[in-house]
């Protein structure tokens, strides 16, 4: 069941280190994920491809705000449940700070990956792994104009 999936913050290091002892490669990313399209799906299949164990950092209802003024649309709880029925997503982590990197020092993942609108430099947890990859965008698929579209029909 995909509610197995929704981590609290302070069990994924235990569960992360046993799954790293079993030989997992942990792959990171994190993100709003607001309304979830095409795009999103394939950024996170592609994150999942690189390694073994996908960790999913999901920005809260109260970060969100803090970031995107009038967001989310939907709310965390909600937002996770939906990344979770994704099978490329192995555990999903909602956490409160504006940025994750408190989490990726719990989760210490092997791979550090953004979508490609995000330079490496500018990819938060930068300084703490080695591999620090931003996948290919896809043009043209993004939240923001998926609310456009519907603010101006």
């Amino acid at each position: 069941m995909s509610y197995s999936k929704i981590t609290p913050i302070k069990k994924i290091s235990a569960i992360i280190e046993a799954r790293r002892r079993d030989g997992g490669k942990v792959v990171f990313t994190n993100g709003c994920f607001d309304l979830i399209h095409a795009g999103h799906v394939r950024y996170l299949q592609q994150a999942r491809d690189i390694g073994d164990i996908l960790v999913l950092g999901l920005n809260s209802d109260e970060s969100v705000s803090r970031l995107k003024p009038g967001r989310p649309i939907v709310p965390e709880q909600e937002r996770a449940e939906v990344l979770a029925a994704l099978s490329a997503i192995d555990y999903v982590v909602i956490f409160n700070e504006e940025t994750p990197y408190e989490l990726i020092k719990q989760v210490r993942p092997d791979v550090l990956v953004k979508g490609g609108d995000w330079a490496r430099e500018d990819i938060v947890g930068n300084d703490l792994v080695e591999d620090v990859r931003s996948l290919p965008f896809s043009e043209g698929l993004s939240t923001t104009s998926i609310i456009d579209k519907i603010k101006n029909s």
